[in-house]
Formats: structure tokens, C-alpha cells, sequence
């Protein structure tokens, strides 16, 4: 058996695709702050017949990142597939002009530092079993920057950035790196937005292994 690492989960999208991996046979690392939502989620899956842990770590912390994806590998096997997709915090969002260079090192850490230092980690880990796949979820600033949310349009293009070299460089090895765009909320019910419909797209994407960029709906969808 071979293990998902949803970073940042939590009951929308991360439970979502934690159950439709699950489905297909991979065991589940859930890593979020706070242990005891990780917990929580992780016996509910259980209850499904999931196999599933909770390991607590914040994105900011890459010592404290690492060692949860340690520790993942360690208690359920090989990381196949990293998806990360935490939710930005809202002080994140300032006008552009607002926004001083403090300001940016939140948003730096969380969608910057977060995501190469979990690539470091469980990129040894796919290259033994000779595949993997890399799963980034962002926003839509990822694509189109927003005046009114400074810090992570910035962020999310140098993410994206990192995540479009990762995808070049490395798929010569069975590793595909993919970014998904959801533009605007995630919204339940909605017929391109859904979580459960998002979990099939993630799926499909580390099934079919094509491209790097993938949209969830129409940018002016947000």
C-alpha cells in the first residue's frame, strides 16, 4: 500500500479526496494544525473503511512539516502522492498598496517555503518506487493577480513557478507535478466546484498524467 499526504486537510476538499483515493486502494496522511480536526477526520474515514491518520503540523513550520511527512511514511508506507492545498489565512489578502514587505512573509512561508520543503521530503520516497505524483490546489490569483489580495497573488505565482519547474524537470522520472486552479470558493453543489467532484478531477489528474496546469472552472467563474 502506498500513501496520499493531503496537506492542509480538513472537511471539504481534503476529506473529499482522502475518500476518493482511499477508494482506490491508497492509505491517507492527513496534516493540518490542529490535531484533534486531524483526528476527527481520520476515524470518520476509518469508519468508511479508509485507512487513515491525522499527523499535526503547520505549513509555516518546515521542520515541524517534515518530520509529520516522516512520520506519515513511517506509520501507513510510501508517499505516492503529496497534494498541497491549505487554506490561505485572510490576512494574507491585503490591497496591493497596503501590503509592505512584512507583510509578505506569511504568504512567502506558507505557499513558498511550505510546499519545497514538503517536495524535499517525499521526493526521495517516489523516486525509490520509481513514480509519484505532486498536486498544488490554488486559487485563482495563481493565475490572474488581484489588486485586493496582494500576498497571495505574489505567493501563488511563486508557487506556481516552482511547481511548473518541478513538473519539467522531473517527469523523465514517473514524477508528475500538477497545479489545479479553483477559481473563486469551493462551493457544495456546484457541478464543477463541488468537493467530491474536485476529488474526482485531483484523481483524474494524477491518473492521466497530462500537463502541468489544470482549472477547475472559467477564471471569471470566481
Amino acid at each position: 500500500m502506498t500513501t496520499i499526504a493531503v496537506i492542509g486537510a480538513g472537511p471539504g476538499l481534503g476529506a473529499a479526496v482522502a475518500r476518493r483515493f482511499g477508494r482506490e486502494g491508497f492509505a491517507v496522511a492527513l496534516v493540518a494544525r490542529d490535531p484533534e480536526r486531524t483526528e476527527a477526520l481520520a476515524a470518520d474515514l476509518t469508519d468508511q473503511g479508509v485507512t487513515a491518520q491525522g499527523f499535526a503540523a503547520d505549513v509555516r513550520d518546515p521542520e515541524a512539516l517534515t518530520a509529520a511527512l516522516d512520520a506519515a511514511h513511517t506509520a501507513l508506507g510510501p508517499i505516492e502522492v503529496l497534494q498541497y492545498s491549505p487554506l490561505p489565512h485572510r490576512d494574507f489578502m491585503l490591497p496591493v498598496l497596503e501590503t509592505g514587505h512584512t507583510d509578505l512573509v506569511g504568504p512567502i512561508e506558507f505557499s513558498v517555503y511550505g510546499p519545497v520543503a514538503a517536495v524535499r521530503q517525499v521526493l526521495p520516497g517516489m523516486r525509490a518506487l520509481g513514480r509519484g505524483t505532486v498536486l498544488f490546489v490554488n486559487g485563482g490569483t495563481a493565475v490572474v493577480p488581484h489588486p485586493d489580495r496582494a500576498g497571495t497573488s505574489i505567493a501563488f505565482a511563486a508557487e506556481s513557478a516552482y511547481g511548473h519547474m518541478l513538473h519539467d524537470t522531473l517527469a523523465a522520472e514517473g514524477i508528475h507535478v500538477a497545479q489545479l486552479v479553483v477559481p473563486g470558493a469551493i462551493v457544495p453543489g456546484h457541478d464543477r466546484k463541488d468537493p467530491a467532484v474536485l476529488a474526482d478531477t485531483l484523481w483524474g489528474i494524477h491518473r492521466d498524467r497530462h500537463g502541468f496546469r489544470h482549472f477547475a472552472d472559467d477564471l471569471d467563474a470566481s
